[in-house]
């Protein structure tokens, strides 16, 4: 049996006086794309915050490959392989997209520019804009860009809050697209609301409701689950 390439148990989180997460525990199996379902604040970004070690939890463990990764300062998880793109995307607006790159990598070297030719392939916008500065970008632009440069370095797991908001239509679809070829090399976990997008990458999902787990399973039962999806997320 494979074990889980990311697993929480029993994580507790605080943000100052508020008992955001209250007992997360789930299991990441590797080449899968888990997504993070549930209502506004239940919980679900701080639980990626937790993970990459920007908001610690205050009680429980948080396991990569078997090691505790649990109070890890965040460069130390990214150099233990694992990559986040933020729901703000971060992305430096007065650079180039090329400088963006550059930044991103843990160092230049072969095989970091050779997975340059995978994003070209899957965002070939990115190439035609190299030269570019990235404020001059699209919303869709800039959200690939986004992604794209934690996908640079390799990851062993890519955590990515919320790739769809703000996306017109047509943009999510592509997105979804791209990332659902990004799961063939990655281990990916999403936190989205757009149903389409969650449904056309993820494998496996777990709901969160008020900073706790309380249902889970394959996303292709989810989508038949009318049940399911109208009590937690809302979706007739």
């Amino acid at each position: 049996m494979t074990d889980p390439i990311l697993s929480l148990a029993d994580v507790h989180t605080h943000i100052g006086q508020h008992h955001i997460l209250q007992g997360v525990s789930f299991d990441v199996m590797p080449g899968e794309a888990t997504v993070l379902l549930g209502r506004n604040g239940a919980g679900k970004s701080t639980t990626l915050r937790t993970i990459m070690g920007l908001t610690p939890a205050s009680r429980g463990d948080v396991k990569l490959a078997g090691q505790s990764i649990e109070g890890l300062k965040p460069h130390q998880i990214a150099r233990l392989g694992v990559g986040f793109v933020p729901e703000d995307q971060a992305i430096m607006y007065n650079l180039t997209v090329e400088e963006n790159f550059r930044l991103a990598m843990f160092r230049e070297d072969e095989r970091s520019w050779s997975r340059m030719e995978t994003i070209f392939n899957l965002f070939p916008d990115l190439k035609r804009f190299w030269r570019s500065k990235a404020g001059v970008l699209s919303g869709g632009q800039k959200q690939m860009l986004a992604i794209a440069r934690a996908f640079v370095c390799d990851h062993r797991v890519l955590l990515v809050d919320e790739p769809s908001k703000g996306l017109a239509p047509v943009v999510v679809k592509y997105l979804a697209e791209s990332l659902d070829r990004i799961k063939d090399t990655t281990t990916l976990i999403l936190v989205e609301q757009n149903f389409y997008l969650a449904s056309v990458v993820g494998s496996a999902y777990f709901i969160l409701d008020d900073g706790r787990v309380v249902h889970g399973g394959r996303m292709d039962d989810l989508v038949d689950d009318h049940e399911t999806k109208q009590k937690y997320l809302g979706i007739a």
